[in-house]
């Protein structure tokens, strides 16, 4: 019989606050990262520095005078003379760019998720309710029987302390795949409705994930087969758009995971500056959401990490969301312990309740994700 221990309360180094929902690696109180930023903002960069070293990752984005810039996603490395960028793909050799992924190439992992999928999207997408059939959708109901053809991407332009797929650091563990192999797969097997791409985000292989999916389309004309991109939202902008154009041709959508709204927080939970997704996606709500209200192309996800991502926090971001269309779907996922926050609980229902409340309050479209989650959370 499993037993739940009482989780081990853990000290803000600022405050002196004794809590289970303090993450040990932080050493810092929500309270104390909100209201006294330049004192916590040290403590948050010697967490990540940790963090990074355990990777054998550069601990902070390169900004190196006279090195070669990359501008793949916001952190907008200045890569030198032997150094990687951020997310560890790519290298100034001899200056020389030297990169594991190309336009023609990814380094990926690839499988088939069956319909209904855990998609964040699932509660209103084609593939998991029908809508938009038959142009968008291989049924009116779920599509039972088909799948998801489901894109792992290695390498990633953030450091989430919480990551839930922190293998894709193991940038050595897959042999590169060529657009062509790609194309064939989903080729090969008529039952894929979709292809998703998540990780590791693909933001650092934008190039890549864009050329490849517009293969698969091109090679599959009049076949149901959506293109959806599932990530931190800070990539290029332009290249950003260019996603939005295949999902909204296809069906697709692009789910943005707005993972806190304090700059102060997003640096703490995630190691670098999340600005750029809030502006990619009001790029992407006013250039594209009116264009088919009927199958939403866009959505935003929020992980509520007990003790940092609140209902003060969700309801800033829902309030963000709904100046620009409150009818754009949110979903609020219950987090789980995982990578460096395993120290962390399962979401109380008292703060999903909370947060679900700020959230309706804004916005017409609010789905809880992960709810078997809440099972496996100790008894309070």
């Amino acid at each position: 019989m499993k037993v739940n221990l009482p989780l081990k309360e853990h000290t803000c180094i600022l405050c002196g606050r004794e809590d289970s929902a303090i993450s040990q690696i932080l050493h810092l109180c929500s309270n104390c990262i909100h209201h006294r930023p330049e004192e916590a903002i040290p403590h948050i960069q010697k967490a990540h520095q940790i963090s990074r070293r355990l990777c054998n990752l550069p601990q902070t984005p390169p900004k190196t005078e006279g090195g070669i810039p990359c501008n793949i996603c916001s952190n907008h490395c200045i890569i030198g003379e032997g150094e990687r960028g951020f997310c560890g793909l790519r290298e100034n050799v001899d200056d020389q760019l030297e990169t594991l992924t190309t336009p023609n190439q990814g380094i990926i992992q690839t499988y088939p998720d069956p319909h209904p999928t855990n998609c964040c999207a699932a509660w209103f997408c084609p593939g998991g309710t029908g809508l938009g059939y038959p142009i968008y959708a291989k049924t009116s109901t779920t599509e039972i029987g088909y799948a998801n053809y489901a894109v792992f991407f290695y390498g990633c332009n953030f450091n989430c302390l919480f990551c839930q797929n922190s293998s894709h650091k193991d940038l050595h563990h897959q042999p590169p795949t060529t657009v062509q192999q790609f194309t064939n797969t989903v080729t090969a097997n008529s039952n894929y409705t979709c292809i998703c791409h998540f990780g590791g985000p693909p933001e650092p292989q934008l190039p890549f994930a864009l050329n490849a999916s517009r293969c698969a389309l091109e090679s599959n004309p009049n076949r149901v087969l959506r293109i959806c991109f599932e990530w931190n939202g800070c990539g290029n902008p332009t290249l950003v758009r260019r996603t939005a154009e295949l999902a909204y041709e296809s069906g697709g959508n692009l789910k943005f995971d707005l993972k806190a709204f304090d700059p102060t927080l997003s640096l703490a939970l995630s190691g670098v500056p999340n600005r750029q997704a809030y502006e990619n996606f009001r790029m992407m709500a006013e250039e594209f959401y009116e264009r088919r209200r009927e199958v939403p192309v866009l959505t935003a996800t929020t992980i509520l990490v007990p003790g940092y991502v609140d209902h003060e926090e969700v309801g800033h971001i829902a309030r963000f969301i709904a100046t620009l269309n409150k009818h754009i779907p949110y979903s609020l996922l219950i987090f789980h312990p995982a990578y460096q926050m395993r120290d962390l609980p399962v979401t109380p229902t008292s703060q999903l309740r909370l947060c679900y409340q700020a959230a309706k309050k804004h916005l017409n479209r609010v789905n809880i994700g992960n709810l078997n989650l809440l099972e496996t959370q100790p008894p309070t």
